[in-house]
């Protein structure tokens, strides 16, 4: 427990005094549960509550036209199954917690009752600023004093602040040391704005500033991770195992992506700020239910997230195809840092969504007849066709959209390995990762760089 005494500013006798004030440690919003524990659960509770409302969504079909992939899209496109994508999302959502846990027992505890000695710091603050009032007016030729006179009667608030804020009139009586005396006293409007400056105006900056510092941490790291092939081969390829986004895979990442980006980037924005550990709940939870939306697979019109900004499930979706890969690295609020730096997406989609959908349609059927027919075993059909929660190594998936496209040979069917060739081609998959690499980023960045300039 801390105490201030009653203090004037020492500048000018006229101001009102500040008032004194007993701080103690501030008791949790919930009773027993540490507000730190509630900042870190919010994030997963939303997560999963609106990525299951989306998977509803889906597995439903309820809303097709306003899909931006089809279901067999998902099925014959995306080269990972959904109990391994489930598996990711619950081991980075580990991290951040024990992080973010780790982070909370180092905070100094969490302190209230200073509140309305701010909110009157700001108040004397307000005071001091009406001082240039006559000064400014005189500026352009007007006689403040004059003025002040003339609206004394009828507009006495208004004449304070034309004479440069005082307000004789507006007096408090407080007792000091055991003596009562009359002393200046804050108006109401220049405490209604000092309430609005502090608890809400600063609040508001800070919580826009850490978005706009967690976008600028995530766009250059995801920028660096696509042109630098070690990184994509290491990390982010796995991020773009899934070609079709949905929902749920909004955080399936490769683990230490997910602790570089996602959990250090919404830390950074949090400690640059000074924000407190209850504005976090707001912060850490937008962002992540701004994440999922961004991965949802649908335009929906009513979906405010999807409006706010450019950068919405629609603008993120065309960078997990092939031929976007190279652009649209903003995330998750804004699109200027793509703008600034040139790697924004202009062009018509329509044509190669379309192409996209057809040449799935045609996966599916053709793995189907032959399926019917006795044609191939299961192990020809896509594996999330066959069992969507098993696990398998999605390197042996990959059949990459963007190689075929670098080489002109658009639309090949995805390739799989026999179980008899599996052995003869071991030796092959020590350099995937580079192959993988290669193929997107190596032989058909040109043409991607060429597109994504149009």
């Amino acid at each position: 427990m801390a105490t201030a005494n009653i203090s004037s500013n020492p500048l000018a006798s006229e101001l009102p005094p500040l008032p004194s004030y007993t701080i103690n440690p501030l008791p949790p919003l919930i009773p027993g549960v540490p507000d730190a524990y509630i900042a870190l659960a919010l994030p997963v509770i939303g997560y999963w509550v609106v990525s299951g409302i989306f998977h509803f969504i889906d597995i439903y079909d309820l809303f097709p036209q306003y899909r931006l992939h089809t279901p067999a899209e998902i099925t014959s496109r995306n080269k990972v199954g959904r109990w391994e994508v489930f598996r990711a999302v619950i081991i980075q959502q580990v991290i951040q917690t024990v992080v973010g846990l780790m982070f909370s027992w180092t905070d100094p505890p969490a302190m209230y009752g200073k509140e309305d000695y701010d909110v009157a710091v700001w108040a004397q603050r307000i005071r001091l600023a009406q001082r240039a009032v006559p000064a400014v007016l005189g500026i352009v030729g007007l006689n403040a004093n004059g003025l002040a006179s003339k609206y004394l009667k009828t507009q006495p608030m208004l004449s304070g602040v034309l004479a440069g804020g005082k307000y004789p009139w507006v007096t408090q009586l407080i007792e000091s040391d055991g003596i009562s005396q009359i002393v200046p006293a804050f108006t109401g409007w220049e405490m209604g704005l000092a309430k609005a400056i502090y608890w809400a105006i600063i609040p508001s900056i800070q919580f826009v500033a850490a978005l706009l510092i967690m976008d600028a941490w995530e766009y250059f790291w995801h920028r660096a991770m696509h042109l630098n092939k070690w990184l994509y081969a290491t990390f982010h390829s796995h991020h773009h195992r899934l070609y079709v986004p949905y929902a749920y895979g909004a955080l399936y990442n490769h683990w230490f992506e997910g602790f570089l980006l996602d959990t250090c980037g919404a830390g950074v924005g949090y400690l640059l700020t000074g924000m407190t550990t209850r504005q976090t709940f707001w912060f850490f939870t937008f962002s992540t239910i701004k994440t999922v939306d961004d991965h949802c697979g649908y335009a929906l019109p009513w979906d405010p997230l999807q409006h706010i900004t450019s950068n919405n499930a629609a603008y993120h979706d065309i960078h997990h195809q092939s031929w976007g890969i190279k652009t649209n690295f903003s995330q998750p609020f804004f699109i200027f840092w793509d703008r600034w730096m040139g790697t924004r997406w202009n062009g018509d989609v329509k044509l190669r969504y379309e192409r996209d959908r057809a040449v799935a349609e045609k996966k599916i059927a053709e793995w189907k007849r032959k399926a019917e027919s006795g044609e191939s075993s299961d192990s020809s059909i896509p594996i999330v066709l066959v069992e969507q929660d098993s696990d398998f190594n999605a390197s042996e998936e990959v059949t990459d959209d963007s190689r075929a496209l670098s080489e002109g040979k658009e639309n090949q069917p995805v390739g799989r390995r026999s179980p008899r060739k599996r052995q003869t081609a071991d030796a092959g998959l020590k350099g995937l990762r580079e192959r993988v690499g290669g193929g997107i980023h190596g032989r058909g960045s040109g043409l991607l760089d060429m597109e994504g300039s149009r």
